[in-house]
């Protein structure tokens, strides 16, 4: 289980952890077996109030509301404890407040096991006519029995019309289960394919989260790597630090990082690719992230104490020495699903000068992380700092963008998504434009790669658990 924090503050902001450290654990109902101490739901929201005015990144900027009102429950608590202000164009400067059970958190971080079909959903168009796209598949999962490919399309759920139909609690309810053993009726369409019906049982399903590793041949005569990235989870590392072997291996000159479906995780793991991507010489003594925690602690880390500064890790979390390709300059794949630990790869290799090419669409702009804090059985995700490159740079909220203007444009091409060919496939069109765009220094045009076929959509957000979306830190 997550330790509490221990707030190594300044003086000014002691106040403020000796209540957290006072309402810690006290609970309205105390789990066996731990530290829990018999309170009520008041002393959580207390706890609440204290532990947000300490670490939360805009504690001045949050009503704290009244703790004490019996009428409002700890979770409703939780989520009036924010910033509602808004970032340049306009979206809500903090969209990743959110909790999870503890033990639901620690199960999903650790294995890379949580219930479902094994099917990645796209939502290319949230309303009618909407569009809910199959992105990848889980070998041997629920989906891929039912014979579920990517660029499927869902047409109905559980009898509601998915394209047109109005109960959208049914379609959620059946195409997102929250648990397994949940049976429901899915009718599909694969990309050239018939009409499928098939009723799918949710399961608890391992993913994998590194896929699709290729080196590339090119009319030059070199080669280029190629990664399927989705999850920074706890079980990528080993598959990270393998795909890179094996592009060593192959002499790639050249890496295409296929980051479009991930949308983050814990971020030690994004450390540990850009190293084994830029290797020793560009990394060397150079800051992966510093993070700037709020105006009480300009200095230090409250959560541990230590320093704010990161650098690129060269290790593995058991202090295995990482393989590295050493490149100066990387190819990434992306998507508005894009998110967080995958966008600290990207600005911490730009930091060090390495040369980022981005091809697909804007990211979805998170620059904060957390420490997961586990109170009475609940985990606690409440933004407590903004991470910045070797350079100081860290002002993306908005995303990084192919080919746009300004600190957080990038060079390259806006392509959409291409789910009519497989990911890995050099003529689906994010890929095709970034081998294109290596050999010629140009964006390829949509007639010259005929994409007829390709949907005119944008490219969807893939439907993720929130601590995916996110930089996760640990202790």
């Amino acid at each position: 289980m997550f330790r509490l924090w221990c707030c190594f503050a300044a003086a000014g902001a002691a106040l403020a952890c000796s209540k957290a450290q006072t309402y810690a654990q006290h609970c309205a109902a105390p789990r066996p077996g731990t530290n829990d101490v018999q309170g009520t739901a008041t002393d959580e929201k207390r706890w609440l109030r204290s532990w947000t005015n300490g670490l939360y990144l805009w504690y001045d900027e949050v009503s704290y509301g009244n703790p004490d009102d019996a009428a409002q429950s700890v979770l409703d608590y939780f989520n009036t404890l924010r910033t509602t202000a808004l970032t340049a164009s306009g979206k809500p400067k903090d969209q990743f407040h959110f909790t999870y059970s503890t033990a639901d958190w620690e199960a999903l971080s650790q294995s890379g096991v949580q219930a479902g079909y094994g099917v990645q959903w796209v939502v290319v168009h949230p309303t009618p006519p909407r569009e809910v796209v199959a992105a990848y598949v889980e070998v041997s999962s629920p989906a891929h029995t039912a014979n579920i490919a990517r660029g499927a399309t869902v047409l109905s759920v559980d009898g509601e019309d998915c394209v047109n139909g109005s109960d959208v609690d049914t379609i959620n309810a059946g195409l997102f289960p929250s648990g397994p053993n949940e049976s429901h009726t899915i009718v599909f369409q694969n990309v050239g394919g018939p009409t499928t019906s098939a009723t799918l049982t949710s399961a608890n399903v391992t993913e994998t989260p590194v896929r699709n590793v290729e080196s590339i041949p090119t009319a030059d005569g070199s080669a280029v790597g190629y990664v399927l990235f989705n999850d920074h989870i706890a079980t990528a590392e080993a598959e990270l630090v393998s795909a890179i072997e094996t592009l060593k291996s192959e002499h790639v000159s050249d890496l295409v990082l296929d980051i479009r479906y991930n949308g983050g995780g814990i971020l030690d793991l994004a450390s540990e690719l850009a190293y084994m991507i830029a290797g020793p010489t560009a990394t060397g003594g150079k800051t992966f992230e510093r993070t700037v925690f709020n105006n009480k602690y300009p200095n230090s880390n409250p959560i541990t104490g230590g320093q704010v500064v990161t650098g690129f890790h060269n290790v593995t979390q058991a202090g295995q020495a990482l393989p590295y390709l050493g490149l100066r300059r990387l190819y990434v794949l992306t998507q508005a699903s894009t998110c967080s630990a995958s966008e600290s790869i990207m600005n911490s290799l730009r930091g060090v000068d390495v040369q980022v090419i981005q091809v697909g669409g804007t990211t979805c702009g998170k620059p904060y992380g957390f420490y997961p804090q586990d109170n009475c059985g609940t985990t606690y995700f409440s933004i407590e700092f903004q991470g910045v490159n070797e350079k100081g740079f860290g002002d993306y909220a908005d995303g990084f963008t192919p080919g746009g203007a300004g600190a957080a444009g990038l060079p390259g091409c806006p392509v959409a998504d291409d789910f009519t060919h497989e990911l890995g496939d050099i003529n689906e069109s994010m890929l095709s434009a970034a081998l294109e765009y290596r050999a010629s220094g140009n964006c390829p045009s949509a007639t010259g790669r005929s994409l007829a076929q390709l949907r005119p959509a944008a490219s969807g957000i893939a439907i993720k658990p929130p601590w995916l979306e996110n930089r996760i830190m640990r202790r």
